[in-house]
């Protein structure tokens, strides 16, 4: 036996034995979505009661572990950078925190200690010969979580690619391993309709063979996507790549030849999407997973030439003011990577920032275009940062354009019954 399997033999052991490697009032910090360590955060539920004023903080927790309980909350309490499915009703009611962030900064703000990060626990490929591990799921934030941490948890799965770039943690970093073989959690496409079709159309139409992609979540990131299967040469900067992604790939629109910021390379700090992604990602030189301070640092990812970034939001105003996550007061998602990628395609030679939405919601009964965003409302994107809005009703370019000439570009892409009510409010607040 090596001497790195010695030591990866002693620091072995069962999630429950792991779990004791916190203490009270630490603060765990877990990688974004499907990097998240199912058995030991299961195990950390199972203990709860024994612990006091235990945090777990994350980007968009994928399961509702048995911690994410408001009867237990001073045992252990999640604390969101970015609300999903199994967080939001808890945010909503006031009992799970929320730390509002830029997803690039998460990294540097852990590193100054305005984050805490006392214990990490990760999913991670299994030990390559040099005593290696990947975060391959989530390099996000959790690498500088690492270096800062008393203790590294991780969670060792034959399941999880190893995959290249800044994502490696050595066994001497290890506090302690688990092992599980359990298959990682796969997420599918949202579902698309006639709208997010239009709206993507609207938006490939303005993508160039050549052009590098940021990619965000959601139906009409990934309508565009489907409609850019007949480009050419397309490059990948981007925080998560999925599926929509490796269709791209497949079909063979990117090759990412023709970027000059590190060519022949897709970059990316996390990944979501099926089995088949997961394999893609294994051992592939074409890709690198890197920290979020990386991906997303605007001055890095504008160093791409005709960088298209697009991401959706819930709600603007005629200004050009973007509610991406919340509803009003009430926490929907978080900031994440929109307000990053935003002001990189504006850096960018030749960048465009699109920012998508349906013209309306609840059937056609709300516009999602205002003339102010609803009281209580968490900007995402500025004013200032914005650039192209697209609807189902066209292409509204933004930067450098007055208020009045903004609103008028804005009634002009909102869904037709509304615009002569938003004329008439536009021109009571004197914007027109």
């Amino acid at each position: 036996m090596t001497s790195i399997q010695s030591i990866y033999a002693q620091k072995r052991m069962s999630a429950a034995e792991a779990v004791h490697q916190v203490r009270n009032g630490d603060f765990i910090v877990v990688p974004t979505g499907v990097g998240e360590p199912p058995t030991l955060l299961t195990a950390l539920s199972e203990q709860r009661h024994g612990f006091r004023d235990v945090k777990v903080g994350q980007i968009l927790a994928m399961r509702k572990y048995g911690y994410i309980d408001p009867a237990t909350t001073a045992n252990v309490r999640h604390v969101a950078f970015f609300f999903g499915g199994a967080t939001r009703a808890g945010g909503q009611a006031g009992w799970i925190d929320f730390i509002p962030n830029c997803f690039s900064e998460i990294p540097s703000q852990i590193e100054r200690g305005q984050i805490a990060a006392d214990v990490v626990f990760s999913l991670a490929s299994p030990m390559d010969a040099e005593g290696n591990f990947a975060l391959s799921l989530g390099a996000d934030y959790t690498m500088a979580a690492i270096a800062k941490a008393r203790a590294v948890v991780l969670e060792v799965n034959p399941n999880v690619p190893f995959a290249f770039g800044d994502c490696h943690v050595h066994i001497s970093k290890v506090t302690a391993l688990i092992e599980d073989d359990a298959p990682v959690l796969e997420v599918g496409l949202p579902t698309i309709g006639p709208v997010q079709v239009a709206i993507g159309k609207y938006v490939a139409d303005m993508i160039e063979d050549g052009s590098t992609l940021q990619i965000g979540y959601g139906g009409i990131p990934d309508a565009v996507v489907m409609q850019l299967t007949h480009k050419h040469d397309l490059g990948i900067h981007t925080e998560m790549i999925g599926d929509g992604i490796l269709s791209l790939v497949e079909c063979g629109a990117v090759t990412n030849r023709r970027k000059n910021y590190l060519p022949g390379k897709m970059i990316a700090t996390f990944a979501l999407g099926s089995r088949r992604l997961y394999d893609f990602i294994d051992r592939n030189p074409m890709l690198e997973m890197h920290p979020a301070n990386f991906t997303n640092d605007p001055a890095k990812a504008g160093l791409n030439d005709n960088l298209m970034a697009i991401n959706a939001t819930l709600q603007i105003d005629l200004l050009g003011q973007c509610g991406s996550e919340s509803l009003a007061l009430a926490p929907f998602s978080g900031t994440g990577g929109q307000t990053d990628f935003v002001r990189a395609a504006n850096r960018s030679r030749g960048g465009k920032a699109f920012i998508v939405l349906p013209s309306t919601a609840r059937n056609n009964s709300i516009s999602r275009i205002v003339p102010v965003l609803s009281p209580g409302t968490h900007v995402s994107t500025s004013k200032n940062d914005i650039n192209y809005v697209v609807t189902e009703y066209g292409v509204a370019q933004l930067r450098g354009k007055s208020a009045k000439q903004r609103a008028m570009e804005l009634i002009g892409i909102a869904h037709p019954s509304f615009r002569d009510e938003l004329r008439a409010q536009a021109e009571t607040l004197r914007i027109l």
